[in-house]
């Protein structure tokens, strides 16, 4: 086996030559990166989204109304009192004790302000059965979930004196705490359960203690100097915490794959012989290549989710680029360096019963996938025709599906006691729980022609059948603004409550407020944001799936000179992602095994999944494919047919491969276990995709259709040739191992 000197071209194989040469160099400047990003993090603060950028339209103008006049909007509490049996009225003697009850108990807390009796304020049920007594929380709205505690426990009180009436507390800070008690440790316990499982598949994988540890410390220092960055730049773009958990998925399951590939390939050459200089240059010409070409792709695809215009998803995909550029640049620098100074010694730690047989003669070959492929490269039509056939019967159910807000009984089920209060509020005050705001605006609130369009709108908005009251108006005259709660038709129902939105934008505010000039009055609240953000959502659709759709083919294009890989790219990658529509389709929406992950009930998918779920997948499937066809084209240039190029390509990688996605669905799968519906929608989605991904679309149907396409895989049209050449990394023959005997594939 020739150990030659040849040198080799491009970005990877120049960061690694100098890595490997500047060990100690590559590892501090590595290490002083990450101390800067987390410190300058640090010291500069998060700023996170604010409500009032959330949405574009009317929800985002009426936010910004009430932040220009400085209005602080307290926590409001709701407690129900109702008759258990229906043989109390709120007329009753009892009834008004109970209420006298809750009004003296909740007030004699401290904690709270503005309580409002229901004979007072006529919120009474129409068959007079139930009752809502009305307060605020004092103090900020945002914390008021830390303080809600004293008024649940007065409320409980009151309740146990009372037996024959249901007396229940439902708000934004007790829901909040609910929230907060049954789920605050849910993502946390995800988050950290994650480390120790990717790390225990990779002790499986590798069998050593070190070579294990290195991918998972990359992944946990990319994401560590991230959580840092994400500081610096949420003072242009505003972050959240939902952007910091979906950049730590991103960040784990990238960093541990571009670590593995490299890791693998430089293992691979020294067991193929090669001493350990050449065995790190080769892997820096090659996997490294494949790195950079599947790191650049994945964050143009996650850069689609700026396209949305919405301040949650822009967030998203900001965190999730960095951490996959940093896991990136990390791969190509650190990396060789820590490897060069680890020597042998990666191979410290070895676990005995999973230790291997000595692997000589070249790259290590899986059984399992070499005869799998024995059979798809035999008969290459029949393969394409199953695989497809199986894809699209798995995608078919996507054509039906129905996106929505989940409700909170869709969301939580029956596991939070406030879910069924909440369903009760709604039952005898539609609406109730979810009013509508119109936020009023003008020159001088107090004028009569405003005075008197507040009052007309009160009145329309009850004949024309989009409310049933009361209807509550509260005055700011400093601000001169107005703040009408309106509570909708269709309660939870969250389609005929959009309805009744839609009545009070298109009829009642044109025929009332907006006969006014200068008075602006945009609607919000849950049902009204709900409604833009799914607008806003869907428009974004188009230009998002043409961005990443277009730069994904052209980065493979230049990537790899040939417009036949770009295509068949694109296709196998949006074959994936419609599989997995499928399948989220099938569990959560028809029910199709929705017992075996707790999503009985649910019917719908959550809004916002889908063009998440694309542009993930999207970027992560890349992954696999640059791997793969990068060494199927680097066994091409060396002299071998398609055929067998295609063949060493696949099972060369199968191992890598299996068990990058192994890491992957396990983590996801995590997120699957969550309470949160749509965690779980989340977390099945992603790994279904990434297991269908790294076996049917890797395994059968990229062998088979490049096996159809033959040399056709690499053609590029005459007037495509002046582009960029970005395919120079290749490393030169001489370094190439010796052909490994094909009749004896070596086990992975």
């Amino acid at each position: 086996m020739g150990n030659g000197d040849s040198r080799v071209r491009g970005l990877a194989a120049r960061a690694g030559g100098w890595s490997a040469r500047h060990r100690w160099a590559a590892v501090g400047i590595w290490l002083l990166f990450v101390v800067l990003a987390m410190g300058l993090g640090s010291a500069a603060g998060r700023v996170d989204v604010d409500e009032s950028d959330q949405l574009k339209g009317e929800t985002h103008t009426a936010a910004q109304i009430i932040d220009d006049a400085g209005i602080k909007e307290p926590a409001g509490e709701t407690v129900l009192i109702q008759s258990k049996e229906g043989a109390v009225k709120a007329t009753d003697p009892e009834f008004r004790a109970a209420v006298a009850d809750v009004v003296k108990a909740v007030d004699g807390t401290g904690k709270v302000t503005d309580i409002t009796s229901p004979y007072a304020t006529k919120t009474i049920s129409k068959d007079g059965r139930s009752a809502l007594i009305q307060f605020d929380m004092r103090g900020d709205a945002d914390t008021a979930a830390d303080r809600v505690e004293p008024a649940l426990n007065a409320v409980a009180g009151v309740q146990k004196e009372h037996g024959s009436l249901r007396i229940e507390e439902i708000g934004g800070a007790s829901m909040n705490k609910q929230y907060q008690d049954a789920f605050g440790d849910d993502f946390q316990k995800a988050e950290l359960s994650a480390v120790p499982v990717a790390l225990g598949i990779l002790l499986i994988a590798f069998g050593a203690l070190v070579a294990a540890l290195l991918p998972v410390g990359l992944a946990i220092t990319a994401i560590m100097a991230t959580m840092g960055l994400m500081g610096i730049v949420s003072h242009l773009q505003p972050m959240s915490d939902t952007a910091n958990s979906v950049m730590l998925l991103v960040g784990l399951a990238v960093g541990v794959d571009y670590c593995l590939f490299y890791l693998r390939r430089e293992r691979e050459e020294r067991q193929a012989g090669r001493d350990a200089q050449t065995a790190l240059r080769i892997a820096a010409a090659t996997s490294g290549r494949a790195i950079i070409v599947s790191g650049v792709t994945v964050c143009v695809a996650m850069a689609g989710m700026l396209f949305t215009g919405l301040a949650e998803f822009e967030a998203m995909g900001l965190a999730s680029l960095m951490v996959v550029a940093v896991a990136m640049v990390g791969s190509v620098t650190v990396l060789p360096a820590l490897l060069s100074l680890l020597g042998e010694r990666v191979e410290k730690g070895r676990i005995p019963f999973l230790r291997r047989r000595a692997r000589t003669g070249g790259p290590s070959e899986s059984r399992f996938w070499t005869a799998v492929l024995r059979g798809v490269l035999a008969k290459p039509v029949i393969s394409v025709v199953v695989a497809v056939g199986a894809l699209l019967a798995v995608a078919a159910p996507a054509l039906g599906m129905k996106t929505s807000q989940l409700t909170l009984d869709q969301e939580f089920g029956d596991k939070l006691p406030i879910v069924q209060t909440y369903n009760r509020v709604n039952d005898a005050f539609p609406g109730g729980s979810e009013p509508a705001e119109v936020v009023v605006k003008a020159k001088d609130i107090n004028a009569p022609e405003v005075r008197q369009a507040l009052a007309d709108f009160r009145q329309r908005a009850i004949d024309s059948g989009a409310s049933r009251g009361p209807i509550d108006i509260k005055l700011h005259d400093a601000q001169n603004v107005a703040l009408v709660s309106v509570p909708l038709v269709g309660g939870s129902d969250m389609d005929k409550a959009e309805k009744s939105l839609e009545k009070l934008r298109d009829e009642v505010r044109p025929a009332t407020l907006g006969k006014i000039d200068g008075v602006q009055a945009p609607i919000t609240g849950n049902v009204a944001g709900s409604h833009d953000f799914n607008d806003q959502l869907v428009g974004s659709v188009v230009p998002v799936f043409a961005f990443v759709v277009v730069f994904a083919f052209l980065l493979m294009l230049l990537s790899f000179r040939s417009l036949t890989v770009a295509i068949t790219s694109i296709v196998l990658n949006l074959l994936s992602v419609g599989a997995a529509y499928g399948i989220l389709v099938a569990v959560f929406q028809h029910g199709w095994g929705a017992s075996l992950v707790g999503a009985e009930g649910v019917g719908a998918i959550v809004t916002w999944l889908p063009l998440f779920l694309f542009v993930i997948l999207f970027g992560l499937s890349m992954d696999y494919h640059v791997f793969v066809v990068s060494r199927i084209r680097e066994a091409r240039l060396r002299g071998r047919t398609t055929k067998d190029a295609i063949q060493h390509g696949v099972v060369t990688t199968a191992g890598v491969v299996t068990s990058a996605a192994v890491i992957m669905v396990a983590v996801f799968a995590i997120f699957g276990t969550l309470s949160m519906q749509s965690m779980k929608q989340m977390g099945v989605g992603l790994a279904a995709a990434v297991l269908i991904d790294a076996t049917v679309i890797r395994g059968v149907l990229l062998p088979a259709v490049m096996a159809l396409l033959g040399e056709r895989n690499w053609y590029l049209p005459k007037w495509l040739h002046r582009l960029p050449d970005l395919t120079h990394d290749e490393p030169p023959e001489e370094l190439a191992p010796a052909v490994p005997d094909e009749g004896k594939p070596l086990r992975v």
